[in-house]
């Protein structure tokens, strides 16, 4: 007796086995690689994974940067002992000042174009000390 099979739940039913859970967005099997419970320690709990933030010497340090930029100025400012929340909503009052672009990246603050005068009056009214670095 020949026995068709057209998904893997049907051949799972056969076998006596739960079917595996698909996720009907891609059709894919959906595994939690979180384990839950382990037969020698019990129920394990999920540690939260801590932010990382490298601890400030006092200034933020402001340079002006072109390398891998095709010529094009950006600003760069990093040494603020911030976590990513607060250096976003850092970034997001500097680029309205200045009245142009950027983005954070890792710990460090990008403001597209020369206005490191700006910058540095709106960082020492944040409470910054301010040290240029560079040319």
């Amino acid at each position: 007796m020949k026995n068709s099979f057209s998904s893997l739940s049907d051949l799972a039913s056969m076998l006596g086995q739960d079917s595996p859970k698909t996720d009907k967005a891609s059709n894919t099997t959906s595994s939690d690689d979180a384990l839950v419970y382990s037969t020698d320690k019990g129920r394990i709990k999920q540690s939260a994974k801590a932010e990382q933030i490298t601890p400030t010497d006092g200034f933020a340090k402001v340079r002006r940067e072109t390398k891998g930029r095709k010529g094009k100025g950006v600003i760069t400012i990093s040494g603020l002992g911030l976590n990513t929340t607060e250096l976003k909503s850092l970034a997001s009052k500097l680029k309205k000042t200045c009245g142009s672009g950027g983005s954070v990246v890792g710990e460090t603050i990008e403001i597209q174009g020369d206005k490191r005068e700006a910058i540095k009056t709106a960082l020492e009214q944040q409470g910054f000390k301010v040290k240029f670095i560079g040319g």
